[in-house]
């Protein structure tokens, strides 16, 4: 095999593509075959940066773990990041490029993208056997479609084969597969290869004569009923979510390793960006995680993390408003300890200058940590590492804001004052040495009889997560089927048109075909 490929869409947003997606590359894997992860356009304010210094969605980067093989700009060559006023930063091959309107974006500049999307996926293909392309939202988004290059656009253009990948939990997932196939232009439609269920819970005899029903209505086959399971939202993309969570999750609280659990507050500031940072606390046993925004939710918590942000301005401005602020100033007033990361490390200091980000000038912070921040233009985009607590840290860095640190105990980029810590890194807590030593030290503050697990190791437990979702693609799809359509393409299918309804518009011409 050499330079096959396979576009995973969905007939919703959150069917399953992601997961999906990385349970193919870590399946494919498995079977020596040399594969990589690429979405041609993604929004999302979780992202990741790569050795080479590009910034990625970070669902991109997990897909990457999934498929053994480093993460790269060209697997995700668009991020759009999207901001307070109804724009977006552009991310263009992991470098911003400018902030565009939704209208300005699909008006012209989506367009033009097309030719660099699908020279990256070739690239890819060059390079390794298989290339497995995630689409975005649902290729029936038919409002989109003359600019779509993340769906039906680079099918089109790269000549893949499509797989829907339908989430049955939600209800309906018979008429999403119907309808979204329905809807798309016959030349589209001739790529659609077949239908993916996804979070199916019974007996699947039960779901059997609708399959065959959806392949007598369609002239499409079914390539797996894949069942539902807990515990597999990881790097999801956007949302209040904790990844790594299910029954490892639910394990780790009901039997910690010390004598008491440690509570974990995560302010859900708006714009919130990297939420991943605290799945490896999650991991943790005994270490319970939720997201909060009422300042009474911070009465019990023996940690309280003020999470990443692309807005930091506008967060400050909400923490005022929902009366957080006046908690986080009292919580450190009284030794009770606050982690604040990337734009939550931002607000915890004394001015913040921004005519980048929010262009709201000089703003006063919350005056817990003696910094001083100032935006540029320039993003700081790096993969940083040292030591904190005596123990070792990698992390990753994506901001605007510089810190300029004029007190307190030195930590990681940042600083620590009493019990209020501060920091730039994101994923530094997937480090486990300096994870388990900064429980101990903020159990100590708490006054909690935590003691953290001396095993806990978060790049075992990413890698079970992984071998799961390879796990149920080997075990609930027909491999033989769709190893066939990753290598050799799906013949044409036949364009259908419902009953009673009017042929479907053609697509566009020119680049898209």
């Amino acid at each position: 095999m050499r330079g096959g490929g396979l576009l995973v869409a969905g007939t919703t947003s959150d069917a399953g593509k992601s997961v999906v997606t990385a349970g193919i590359c870590r399946w494919l894997v498995r079977q020596g075959v040399r594969v990589a992860p690429f979405k041609g356009q993604n929004m999302s304010l979780n992202s990741y940066v790569t050795r080479e210094g590009a910034e990625i969605g970070r669902a991109q980067a997990m897909q990457a773990q999934a498929a053994r093989v480093e993460p790269s700009a060209l697997m995700n060559p668009v991020l759009l990041k999207p901001g307070g006023d109804r724009t977006s930063q552009v991310v263009l091959l992991g470098r911003p490029v400018g902030e565009l309107s939704a209208r300005d974006y699909h008006g012209g500049r989506q367009e033009t993208l097309l030719g660099t999307v699908v020279d990256c996926l070739e690239q890819l293909r060059a390079r390794y056997d298989a290339v497995i392309c995630e689409g975005a939202g649902s290729p029936a988004e038919i409002n989109l479609r003359r600019t779509d290059l993340v769906n039906m656009g680079v099918a089109r253009a790269a000549r893949l084969p499509v797989l829907v990948v339908g989430d049955i939990d939600r209800g309906g997932v018979f008429a999403s597969f119907f309808g979204t196939t329905a809807l798309l232009s016959p030349e589209d439609q001739e790529l659609i290869a077949g239908y993916l269920v996804n979070k199916f819970r019974g007996d699947v005899s039960l779901l059997e004569p609708g399959l065959v029903m959806l392949e007598q209505l369609t002239g499409r086959r079914t390539y797996g009923v894949l069942p539902f399971r807990h515990g597999l939202g990881i790097d999801e993309e956007d949302g209040l979510a904790v990844s790594l969570r299910g029954a490892v999750r639910e394990s780790a609280v009901s039997e910690p390793y010390g004598q008491d659990v440690l509570r974990v507050a995560v302010c859900a500031v708006p714009l919130m960006s990297n939420f991943t940072d605290v799945d490896a606390l999650a991991a943790e046993p005994g270490v319970v995680v939720r997201f909060v925004d009422r300042p009474q939710e911070l009465a019990d918590a023996d940690l309280v993390v003020v999470p990443g942000t692309r807005g930091t301005v506008g967060a400050l401005r909400w923490l005022r408003a929902r009366g957080l602020a006046a908690e986080l100033s009292r919580r450190a007033a009284a030794g009770r300890p606050v982690l604040g990361i990337c734009g939550g490390f931002q607000l915890l200091g004394e001015v913040i200058e921004d005519e980048v980000e929010s262009r709201a000038g000089t703003v006063e912070g919350l005056g817990l940590l003696p910094v001083r921040v100032r935006f540029a233009r320039e993003k700081t985009l790096a993969r940083p590492s040292g030591s904190a607590l005596g123990e070792r840290v990698e992390g990753y860095e994506i901001h605007h804001g510089l810190a300029e640190v004029h007190g307190g105990e030195p930590f990681l980029d940042g600083c620590r004052a009493g019990s209020v810590w501060g920091t730039h890194w994101h994923g530094s807590l997937e480090s486990d040495g300096f994870r388990r030593a900064f429980l101990r030290e903020t159990a100590r503050a708490a006054g909690r009889r935590f003691v953290p697990a001396p095993d806990t190791s978060f790049g075992r437990l990413r890698e079970e997560q992984l071998d799961l979702l390879g796990d149920l693609i080997e075990e609930h799809a027909d491999t033989d089927a769709l190893l066939r359509l990753i290598e050799k393409g799906a013949p044409p299918g036949l364009p259908f048109v419902p009953p009673g309804a009017p042929a479907p518009a053609p697509g566009p011409p020119g680049a898209h075909g």
